[in-house]
């Protein structure tokens, strides 16, 4: 019984470690979306390809937080496996064995559940957050690096996938700087870059734009997609922009 708990408490310790990374990841400028590919990658030591290892590794912060997570899993790895081996060696009977393989099933299935539940992912990413903005200078480390920024605006890179709202649009249609986003640059599939894009310039399926804005409306904008909700977040976006232009205006 105690290997069972052991295998449970090693599999709490890996969704910890891999979320805070993912946070930590996101500090350094990824989207939240690469950043948690990227650190479930990392962990399990699967899901690179030859452009996204060489988009960490040359990142000096990214690195090495990929590789202390490469060293974590492994050895996560390899005492979970030990442990969901005892806790199966020492059943002296059928009716013992099945009883570990329901208490093991439950506790999976509800680690399963709590992993995938948007508030708890929310409360631990802001948690985490908090906390390494608090102890570490990730933040800080990689936005001098970026373009010294500080405050409520940051740099981010987001890749740009077949359902986004950003797909297939140019920039005068998408109409970003009225919601306070500028395009500092399009890195396209063939690895070709455009700095300082133009109106016209078209957001194609697996480009990557780098953004300039408010944490709070680039994220809105990684999570936005195709259709009527996304236009009707674009327009939310373009009045919030507004009114926050009206405060700022009567505050000064």
């Amino acid at each position: 019984m105690f290997a069972i708990v052991s295998l449970i408490v090693i599999v709490v310790v890996s969704i910890i470690v891999v979320r805070v990374a993912t946070v930590a990841l996101s500090l350094t400028g990824l989207s939240n979306q690469l950043a948690r590919f990227q650190a479930r990658s990392a962990f399990t030591s699967t899901g690179f390809t030859s452009s996204e290892t060489e988009k960490v590794m040359r990142h000096p912060v990214r690195r090495k937080i990929i590789m202390t997570l490469m060293i974590l899993g492994n050895a996560g790895i390899v005492t979970a496996i030990s442990s969901l081996i005892v806790s199966f060696v020492g059943a002296e009977s059928s009716g013992g064995l099945w009883l570990r393989i329901a208490l093991l099933a439950a506790g999976l299935s509800l680690l399963w559940l709590l992993s995938y539940s948007d508030w708890v992912d929310r409360r631990m990413s802001e948690f985490i957050q908090s906390a390494l903005q608090r102890w570490t200078d990730l933040e800080i480390r990689d936005y001098a690096g970026l373009l010294h920024l500080t405050g409520d605006y940051v740099v981010v890179e987001l890749n740009v996938n077949a359902n986004d709202w950003l797909a297939e649009s140019s920039l005068n249609e998408l109409k970003l700087n009225d919601e306070g986003v500028l395009v500092l640059g399009i890195e396209k599939e063939d690895e070709t870059y455009i700095g300082a894009p133009r109106g016209d310039t078209r957001l194609e399926v697996n480009d990557r734009v780098l953004l300039y804005g408010k944490a709070s409306v680039l994220k809105n904008l990684d999570e936005r997609r195709r259709g009527a909700a996304g236009n009707w977040e674009h327009h939310k976006a373009v009045d919030d922009q507004k009114r926050s232009e009206e405060q700022e205006a009567v505050v000064s």
